[in-house]
């Protein structure tokens, strides 16, 4: 098949092209390289066809979608702080963006779309595990535009029924995610500390426990969606369990210092992930244990990764606590 990758060149997105080229598709990546870097396709570059462009300005991208199978929006911009920062950069890119994404569908009759959705949706948690029924509370702009393209898809899958499955990740991990010099995801930030051997700057008291799952398992969820026959449809995708902090600080190894607890942060994200069994017949297979194993053998990709420190966490946080607070 011929497919379509928005965010290609990122952390999931380039894991994802990755499976799709080894699938044997012919597959078109779209990225503008705001966060995904080339070097993550380099090694696929010659079996791919890669296209700088920005997906919230309508342009000739939109080309690319012509006898496109599958598209997988993946593109957008992430993190907490910035979005506190730049709103407006936000909603351009992943609601815009979304937008433009599912008129290039519509328009080129595509056969199915697979949104990668946020967790972030729900907010803090009144129910865990957390089923795709509770309540939608966004607590920062991230969260809200990345909802907000969610009901932009199904809302085209309903109107003018583009075949569309939204996938809610919970806290992604694995090679390659993130380095930007943004203050962001806990993985990025621990591994670069652990490199240069300073402390793990854990929030709170480290008691608060995620849902950790492993970029691998997020693929083959995808994967699982687009070969499904679910035409309309939000599901989770999670690890089936929820760790602390404090797990990942002692597999890791290392020493530690506490920076205080943040607002509109949840103690506890947990997927409840039945639908995803039911619908898609897809099961995680990746332990934290073996999910960190595999990150500590590639951990020199965060080399050149910002180092964090106490200081520097609370000046890039500042907006967070008075915003939030």
């Amino acid at each position: 098949m011929k497919v379509l990758v928005t965010g290609g060149a990122g952390f999931i997105g380039s894991h994802l092209v990755d499976a799709l080229v080894m699938n044997g598709n012919e597959v078109v990546v779209l990225d503008n390289f705001s966060t995904g870097r080339p070097e993550n396709l380099s090694h696929v570059s010659q079996e791919i066809e890669l296209v700088e462009c920005d997906i919230s300005i309508p342009g000739p991208w939109e080309e690319n979608f012509n006898n496109v199978t599958n598209v997988f929006h993946l593109a957008a911009l992430a993190d907490i702080v910035p979005s506190i920062e730049k709103p407006i950069d936000y909603y351009q890119s992943n609601v815009y963006g979304t937008f433009n994404i599912m008129e290039a569908c519509k328009n080129n009759s595509v056969k199915k779309i697979i949104y990668s959705a946020s967790s972030s949706c729900y907010g803090i948690p009144e129910v865990t595990p957390t089923p795709e029924t509770s309540k939608i509370s966004p607590q920062y702009p991230y969260a809200l535009t990345k909802y907000l393209g969610e009901q932009i898809v199904m809302h085209w899958s309903q109107v003018y029924k583009v075949p569309a499955i939204s996938l809610r990740f919970f806290n992604v991990y694995g090679p390659r995610s993130r380095t930007s010099g943004t203050y962001g995801a806990v993985f990025g930030v621990f591994l670069a500390q652990k490199l240069k051997k300073k402390p793990y700057t854990v929030v709170g008291d480290g008691s608060q426990t995620r849902d950790f799952t492993y970029v691998g398992d997020v693929v083959r969820a995808i994967i699982s969606a687009s070969n499904s026959s679910i035409k309309k449809d939000i599901i989770n995708i999670g690890s089936d369990n929820t760790y602390s902090v404090n797990q990942l600080v002692n597999l890791l190894g290392g020493d530690v210092v506490y920076i205080p607890k943040r607002p509109g942060e949840p103690d506890c994200t947990w997927a409840d992930i039945t639908k995803a069994k039911t619908l898609l017949d897809w099961y995680p297979e990746i332990s934290l244990e073996k999910g960190v194993l595999n990150l500590l053998d590639n951990i020199d990709y965060w080399a050149e990764a910002p180092v964090w420190d106490e200081k520097s966490i609370s000046k890039a946080t500042q907006k967070w606590f008075e915003y939030l607070g």
